[in-house]
């Protein structure tokens, strides 16, 4: 599973990147972001793709996956079937954090693509009523198979999405479930890189550059 990520970004790289026309909320970059918080998504809003903040995890509670949906669920639970047809989104992201583990030592470490660039996490979205009737926007990342890279923290991963998929994913005339399962696919591309950074990344208030530089692999260990 994937518990905190990053997107080191402004927003004119996001907003290029992933084509945006609408803009929904303060932007501001964000070095580690982990469940429950608000993060940035991108989906299609009324006739427009459309940047928006969604709280990471859906609520109610209502399945084991609530952070990160995982493909074999999404598969076959119902509830996530009908979000696969009608609410779909990406997050936007440049690396995952986890944790390299050897004995009684953890060490943070900083999963990228070459040049740290970005790419689109397949999500699925919802919006549930709070006690007091006011919208509660949600969201979820959908998990695949790990790679031989990640396979080491997980066996599970982010679906990351090819740049030709984008469109599909966010399309809404695109309802056939067996249409879209087909772009879920495990990132095997072999050119990711993985370095260590710093422990103060397990520090949901750390939220700075500091998060994402490298650092000195004897300052990364820390004991649990």
């Amino acid at each position: 599973m994937c518990k905190r990520f990053s997107l080191s970004a402004d927003l004119d790289e996001v907003r290029d990147h992933f084509g945006i026309q609408r803009v929904m909320y303060y932007y501001k970059t964000r070095y580690n972001m982990s469940p429950t918080q608000y993060i940035p998504i991108v989906l299609h809003q009324d006739g427009e793709r459309v940047l928006d903040e969604f709280r990471w995890g859906f609520i109610p509670y209502w399945g084991k996956d609530c952070v990160n949906a995982d493909f074999n669920t999404v598969r076959v639970n119902p509830s996530y079937r009908k979000m696969v047809e009608t609410r779909r989104c990406i997050i936007p992201c440049n690396g995952f954090f986890y944790w390299r583990k050897l004995g009684k030592r953890i060490c943070a470490v900083r999963v990228v693509l070459p040049k740290q660039k970005m790419f689109a996490v397949a999500g699925l979205y919802e919006i549930w009523q709070d006690s007091r009737k006011e919208p509660l926007r949600t969201c979820s990342m959908v998990m695949v198979q790990a790679n031989s890279h990640i396979r080491e923290f997980n066996s599970r991963m982010p679906a990351i999405l090819e740049p030709e998929h984008i469109d599909s994913w966010l399309n809404p005339s695109i309802q056939n479930v067996g249409d879209l399962l087909p772009l879920l696919n495990t990132y095997e591309h072999g050119d990711m890189s993985i370095y260590p950074v710093t422990p103060l990344v397990a520090n949901d208030e750390h939220d700075n550059r500091e998060c994402i530089q490298e650092m000195d692999l004897q300052l990364s260990w820390i004991k649990p």
